[in-house]
């Protein structure tokens, strides 16, 4: 693993405000038409799982998205509305694990085609960060509790799949041939997408194997958990401020402890994202005389994201680390 796992125990998130009918998605310009169009309709968890149905269903899908543009997902709640679009779309396709709202609800629904991302790759430990609560990973009672947590929940694994481009690719594989089965009228035109998607995925994850291959270092700060499959993947080591909660202050303990690994391995730049708010990693920026810049976890598209879509975003991404990093 090039992840370490002394990550500060973060406070869990407080589900959000239930979202109206009127909100569910910037993918389809009617989000109320879904299930009563003559297309394949999908409804998507968020935005890494609406990019997919988009890019494999093309002509032949109807998309919309359960999470509003600029919405922190992992704060989703569903509104009745909500259950009842579900009931009436042909497939569902979200994460399990992300968004447990999503999660229940889609269980409960009778939709016919029910697409686990988490499902079509293997999904990995990363500390299991994302999951600590206050009092966590303190002594041996806060690491046995840990360890409790991850054996009883499922979604204890790290979800951010699509931060991977290979992963991604394994999930967009899948998620065609569950398209070819529920939609078999169409079934070569989605696997002339996923193809051609894949191909995209892979030449991206060729683009950040050649740029970070050589740097001056490979050592990057964030201020979410999220990164733990792109920096295994590409040989860099993450360490983040928080897990869960982004927006969680770090203690004088663990500022003290990135200084001193920032001086050791020669990190310049501290990485925060465009959903939440930069305090958390201005705080350390500033303690530590550190840069700050963006990092995306790409979990929503807005008008602060450096990018209209994933291969862009994703593209940003790869020049920030490279920029930070040192890139020879």
């Amino acid at each position: 693993m090039n992840v370490r796992r002394r990550l500060i125990s973060a406070t869990a998130v407080t589900a959000a405000t239930a979202l109206g009918l009127g909100a569910l998605s910037a993918c389809s310009s009617d989000s109320a038409a879904t299930g009563n169009t003559d297309k394949f309709d999908v409804v998507a968890s968020f935005y890494p799982m609406a990019f997919l149905a988009e890019q494999i269903g093309g002509d032949h899908a109807n998309v919309t998205s359960l999470t509003e543009p600029g919405q922190e997902p992992h704060d989703l709640e569903i509104s009745t509305k909500q259950r009842a679009q579900l009931e009436e779309a042909d497939a569902a396709l979200f994460l399990k694990g992300l968004q447990p709202a999503v999660d229940e609800a889609v269980s409960q629904t009778g939709i016919k085609t029910k697409i686990d991302a988490a499902g079509l790759t293997t999904l990995e430990d990363h500390g299991s960060t994302e999951h600590e609560h206050e009092g966590e990973g303190e002594g041996e009672e806060g690491h046995a509790e840990e360890k409790g947590h991850a054996e009883e929940e499922e979604h204890a694994r790290d979800p951010h799949i699509w931060l991977d481009p290979v992963k991604y690719a394994e999930v967009a594989e899948g998620v065609g041939k569950a398209f070819e089965k529920a939609d078999p009228d169409h079934a070569a035109d989605y696997k002339k997408n996923t193809a051609a998607l894949v191909k995209k995925l892979n030449g991206l994850d060729g683009e950040f194997e050649n740029g970070l291959k050589d740097t001056r270092t490979k050592v990057f700060f964030t201020n979410h958990a999220a990164f733990g499959y792109l920096a295994e993947r590409y040989g860099l080591t993450q360490e983040a401020i928080s897990g869960l909660d982004p927006e969680s202050e770090p203690s004088a303990a663990r500022v003290k402890e990135l200084q001193q690994e920032a001086k050791a391995d020669g990190v310049t730049t501290v990485f925060y994202e465009t959903l939440v708010s930069d305090k958390t990693a201005k705080t350390l920026a500033k303690d530590a005389k550190l840069k700050t810049d963006v990092l995306d976890p790409l979990e929503g598209i807005t008008d602060k994201s450096r990018g209209d879509d994933y291969f862009q975003v994703m593209e940003a991404n790869l020049k920030a680390l490279q920029a930070a990093l040192g890139a020879k």
